[in-house]
């Protein structure tokens, strides 16, 4: 072998710490993991572990400075030295010289990270996958709330709280009801996909509730009191005196739940509606005449 020192490219005189540094940057260049099928790096990285073998062990290294050994660690010609119980291996040396070439190894290796092969890597932990449920409900349990039992990845049935107010494709994280993690990572969530049927009368905007009523053409000319629903049941309000069809009417707070504990609005369209086959409002239509400039649809003609 070479001149160790030329090897690594460090002088005679080079520290302990600057042959270390050297023989750090040249192994990991030349590594055959870094450099695959090169043939003329593996051999070259073969000296300079050797080289540093040996110029890491501070005995060694004062022996071949003394010409007792030469770069491969064998007895020189020129001297007959008997070798020491345990002159080849490896030793601690005091502060500031090398410690055992593995711990080189161990620090070179984790810098390079996967492409060291030298040392297991432990596998890294990771979050189970998420387990998605659809769940039905009805317009009324979306808007007052309600329970559904549901299984998830452990295939036991679960009890769900579904929140008052909860929307049609809503979904719900429940956190811990997905599959197990890996190596030790948290379980995925639950998610509950919330599907609210169609109501045959309400339906939701935003945070209101609509409803058409119908009313009938007496009530809408005398006005009164009819009955109306609400989600909680039937309640009681005022038409006015001489509506239209399609007049709104506005019930604060029997909308739909918010998060933030207060509800939307109920809004009414009252619609006036005909009796088909009623002769007598039929001979009442045929004398009634219209007052002079009435034109029901005179804001379309501006």
């Amino acid at each position: 072998m070479q001149d160790p020192y030329a090897i690594l490219g460090v002088p005679r005189t080079a520290s302990a710490d600057e042959i270390r540094r050297a023989y750090r940057k040249l192994a990991k260049e030349l590594h055959p993991d870094a450099r695959p099928d090169d043939k003329a790096s593996e051999e070259r990285f073969k000296q300079v572990t050797q080289a540093f073998k040996l110029l890491s062990d501070p005995e060694k290294r004062a022996q071949f400075d003394r010409g007792e050994i030469d770069a491969d660690g064998r007895e020189s010609a020129a001297y007959h030295f008997r070798s020491r119980p345990g002159a080849g291996a490896s030793q601690r040396g005091p502060r500031g010289q090398f410690e055992d070439i593995g711990d080189i190894f161990s620090e070179l290796f984790t810098d390079m990270g996967s492409q060291g092969r030298t040392r297991a890597r432990r596998p890294q932990a990771s979050r189970g996958e998420d387990v998605r449920r659809p769940v039905d409900v009805t317009f009324e349990e979306a808007m007052t709330g309600t329970r559904k039992r549901l299984a998830f990845a452990s295939g036991k049935p679960v009890e769900v709280t579904i929140p008052p107010g909860v929307e049609d494709g809503q979904v719900l994280r429940l956190k811990g009801l997905g599959h197990p993690g890996q190596a030790g990572g948290p379980a995925g969530a639950g998610l509950v996909e919330v599907n609210v049927r169609a109501h045959p009368f309400f339906r939701r905007e935003g945070d209101d509730i609509r409803v058409d009523l119908p009313i009938s053409l007496k009530e809408a000319l005398e006005g009164g009191k009819v009955r109306a629903p609400t989600v909680e049941g039937l309640v009681e309000v005022r038409v006015p005196e001489g509506t239209t069809s399609g007049a709104l009417l506005r019930l604060r707070g029997k909308g739909a739940p918010k998060s933030d504990g207060t509800r939307g609005d109920q809004i009414i369209r009252l619609m006036i509606d005909i009796p088909m086959n009623d002769p007598e409002l039929e001979r009442f239509i045929e004398g009634w005449t219209p007052p002079t400039g009435y034109d029901p649809r005179a804001r379309f003609r501006r």
